[in-house]
C-alpha cells in the first residue's frame, strides 16, 4: 500500500494472517459437551439398545420345536421369513421385541412357544449407523458399537486428509427428537493427542469434516 511505513505493512500482514487463521480454526457450533450437559438422557451411550436392520443374521430358537428353529437373514425390506411365519417386519426392533413378536405369530400353531433371538452379523438399520462425510481419508458409514468414541471413528476412517479443518468439524445428532449440530475438535485429538477432545459417538450421528480455507 503506497505511502504506508514498512512496519505498518508488516503489522497489517500479521493481522490479516491471524484473521484468516481464526476463520479456519474457529468452530461456529457449540461444543458437543453442551449436548451431554443439557440432554443426558439422549446423549448417554448406556441408554442404547441394539436395533436389528437389513443384512443382520438372526438365529431364531424355539424351545422344544427344533423343526421351526433356524437362522435367517433380514431382507432389504426389513422382514424375515421362517417356518410357519412369513414376512415378519423386524427392522428397527430389539432382539427381545422380535422374539415376543414371533411368539405371538407362532402361538397360532404351537402352544405357548418360547422364542429366543440371537443376532449375528451386526449391520443394523441405516438410521443407527454412524456416517462420516467430508475430509476423512475414507468417508463411510460405520455400524455403531457400544462405547464408540470419536477416536474409534477416526481410526476406522483412516484419519483426516491434508485439506481437512479438523477443529471445524461437527456432529449432527438427534436430541429429544430435534436435529442439533455440535462442534468437535478432531485436530486437537488426532494431531495433538488431547484426550479431552475425545467424545462419545451415538447411533445415527453424522460427522461432518469441512475443508480448510488454505
Amino acid at each position: 500500500m503506497k505511502g504506508m511505513r514498512p512496519e505498518w505493512l508488516a503489522c497489517t500482514a500479521v493481522i490479516i494472517a491471524l484473521a484468516l487463521l481464526t476463520g479456519c480454526t474457529s468452530n461456529p457450533y457449540p461444543p458437543l459437551s453442551t449436548a451431554v450437559a443439557k440432554h443426558p438422557r439422549t446423549t448417554d451411550p448406556a441408554q442404547y439398545n441394539y436395533l436389528i436392520g437389513p443384512g443382520d443374521s438372526l438365529n431364531i430358537f424355539v424351545w422344544g420345536s427344533p423343526e421351526v428353529s433356524q437362522t435367517v437373514t433380514v431382507r432389504p425390506d426389513g422382514k424375515v421369513t421362517s417356518p410357519l411365519v412369513e414376512d415378519v417386519s423386524v427392522s428397527g426392533l430389539t432382539p427381545t421385541q422380535v422374539a415376543r413378536k414371533l411368539e405371538e405369530s407362532l402361538g397360532l400353531y404351537i402352544k405357548e412357544p418360547i422364542v429366543t433371538v440371537i443376532v449375528q452379523g451386526f449391520v443394523g438399520p441405516y438410521s443407527e449407523q454412524v456416517r462420516i462425510i467430508g475430509e476423512a481419508d475414507e468417508p463411510q458409514a460405520l455400524s455403531y458399537r457400544e462405547d464408540m468414541t470419536l477416536l474409534d471413528v477416526m481410526i476406522a476412517v483412516g484419519g483426516l486428509t491434508e485439506f481437512a479443518n479438523g477443529n471445524g468439524a461437527s456432529v449432527v445428532r438427534i436430541v429429544d427428537g430435534q436435529q442439533q449440530q455440535y462442534g468437535i475438535r478432531i485436530d486437537d485429538l488426532v494431531e495433538d493427542g488431547d484426550i479431552s477432545a475425545n467424545v462419545h459417538i451415538l447411533p445415527g450421528d453424522i460427522i461432518i469434516i469441512p475443508e480448510a480455507w488454505f
